[in-house]
């Protein structure tokens, strides 16, 4: 039996939104199912502002062309995190100052965050592991203390809260993805939450390429010009039409990504109370949302054995992100700090098997397969510690 890592979801009878959006005769962006969606997740999340794009990075990019990134201002972001979180600030001349994660939880440490502002902070970006919540009082207070805007990445994390707010409203600006791993997908695509009303105006202007085209679709102005810098960040209409055959299945999508989540967090449980392996921590201000299942081992020896392991099993569990500060294009760049939990984090995660289709019989199958590991690990320890008595 084979179990890939991810199946995207398509719902295939609600394709007739594909059709709708085809036959309108307008299949660009900003067209009829942008406005749907950006009406899903305003109404939904209650979000202030919100403006698809045509991937997370790109969001991210817009979040820095919103904050005013010149060259040499300082970024502090965690290095356990994606690539797009730093190029998104760095390709406007940023210098990134990488932030150590929490040792039990693979998000941003807000007191390293603290030991790191100097007078040429000028942005914080925190990512929401796997949907779990930062510490967003935390974060929000050092932020508001020293003057400084702050991004969420939360890529991982729609439908997640932190003390009841939805994850990606906390920050002045928040980023989704609809990559086909996500929750909800569009193959591709994005969403800028833009939480403070002062910015909303130059938002919609990047997203147009830099001009006020958006208001002259509404009536507000007779002709538009080229006014701001910018670039073509909105999606096809068609992008939108396919997310929207997912936004009308929402709570049914969920529904059964968090009932997958809790079957594996149920299942493991036996093995981490034998300290082979631990599963998420669930603050108590975070709320889980389905989007992946990691689990961390205790070396990273093991963790590599037990990829080879499933992957013999037909299995497909992955790894997940080098840490930034060693990255071949970084490590240079990077001022030396070490930075064990992230370090640690990268080579000792490992995530399983997660999609809508997942069943219980799939999930007993990867959760028994990790057992007969540990139990192939025991018997071999076993075996070499008898041999070497015998040889006394």
């Amino acid at each position: 039996m084979y179990i890939p890592f991810n199946k995207p979801f398509i719902p295939w009878f609600r394709l007739g939104h594909l059709f709708r959006a085809t036959l309108s005769g307008r299949i660009a962006g900003n067209g009829d199912y942008t406005k749907k969606c950006h009406r899903f997740f305003e109404e939904r999340f209650g979000f202030n502002k919100v403006l698809m794009t045509t991937s997370c990075s790109d969001a991210l990019e817009m979040s820095a062309l919103l904050c005013r990134i010149e060259p040499g201002d300082e970024v502090i972001m965690p290095s356990f995190t994606f690539m797009s979180t730093a190029n998104a600030f760095l390709i406007r001349g940023a210098r990134i100052v990488f932030a150590d994660t929490l040792p039990d939880l693979p998000n941003i440490d807000p007191f390293e965050i603290e030991k790191l502002i100097t007078p040429k902070t000028r942005v914080i970006v925190v990512v929401h592991y796997s949907g779990l919540a930062c510490d967003m009082d935390r974060v929000m207070e050092i932020a508001t203390r020293h003057g400084l805007l702050v991004v969420e990445d939360a890529a991982h994390a729609i439908d997640s809260f932190y003390r009841g707010r939805p994850l990606g409203s906390i920050g002045h600006f928040g980023t989704f993805s609809f990559h086909e791993t996500k929750n909800l997908n569009a193959g591709e695509g994005g969403l800028l939450m833009v939480n403070r009303e002062e910015f909303e105006k130059r938002a919609e202007i990047i997203w147009e390429k830099g001009t006020n085209r958006a208001a002259f679709y509404r009536g507000e102005i007779d002709k538009y010009g080229w006014v701001d810098i910018g670039s073509s960040y909105l999606p096809s209409d068609m992008v939108a039409a396919f997310l929207y055959t997912q936004l009308v299945r929402f709570d049914k999508i969920q529904t059964r990504r968090k009932k997958v989540w809790w079957s594996y967090f149920q299942l493991l449980k036996p093995l981490e109370e034998k300290g082979l392996l631990m599963r998420p921590l669930i603050p108590d201000f975070a709320t889980i949302n389905g989007n992946i299942f990691y689990i961390t081992v205790n070396t990273a020896e093991t963790r590599d054995e037990l990829l080879t392991f499933l992957k013999s099993k037909g299995i497909t569990a992955l790894f997940h992100y080098l840490p930034l500060h060693s990255s071949p294009y970084f490590r240079d760049k990077h001022d030396g700090r070490s930075l064990p939990n992230s370090d640690r984090f990268s080579s000792t995660i490992l995530r399983l098997p997660f999609y809508n289709s997942l069943g219980k019989n799939r999930i007993k199958l990867v959760v028994r397969s990790i057992n007969d590991f540990f139990l192939t690990q025991t018997a071999g320890s076993s075996r070499l510690t008898t041999r070497f008595q015998g040889g006394n």
